[in-house]
């Protein structure tokens, strides 16, 4: 029951803990493209992520970051196809938890360091979603692209 996620990349650059929203972008050196791979199956039987979401290869991250400086944070666009069709359409702007807010409540526990990669969340249209799901299946080309970074794209062995 493996899955795909499309999410927005915020890359750490400056070192820092109880960051407050005023400051949290200083703190961003730039934002890159994730798939994030979740194996549904295992994260259900064990009732926590970290087993659904560890496994090799299961994060494919780029193809580069781009700087803070060059993109709009709140309007990042980003897509998801599974073989050819548009799964995921969204855009930074429609997070549940935008990026200051995620930086705030991520360095109240713990230090974010730089070259530390923040996965934002992910857009509805994930296979889980769909009925009957639609889980990957070997084969199947991912494509995540993000408007200003790029786009990466994986076949699931």
């Amino acid at each position: 029951m493996v899955d795909y996620e499309g999410e927005l990349g915020v890359v750490i650059g400056k070192e820092g803990r109880s960051i407050p929203a005023s400051a949290a972008y200083d703190h961003v050196w730039g934002y890159t493209v994730i798939i994030d791979v979740t194996a549904r199956d295992l994260q259900a039987t064990h009732k926590q992520w970290l087993l659904g979401k560890s496994i090799d290869t299961f994060c494919p991250i780029g193809p580069w970051i781009m700087t803070a400086d060059e993109l709009d944070a709140e309007n990042i666009d980003l897509k998801c196809w599974v073989n050819g069709e548009l799964r995921q359409d969204a855009n930074s702007r429609d997070l549940i938890f935008d990026i200051l807010t995620i930086i705030v409540f991520i360095s109240a526990s713990m230090t974010l360091s730089p070259g530390d990669i923040i996965a934002t969340g992910t857009p509805s249209g994930v296979g889980i979603g769909f009925d009957p799901p639609k889980f990957l299946k070997p084969g199947d080309i991912t494509r995540v692209a993000s408007s200003g970074i790029g786009e990466i794209e994986n076949a699931v062995a």
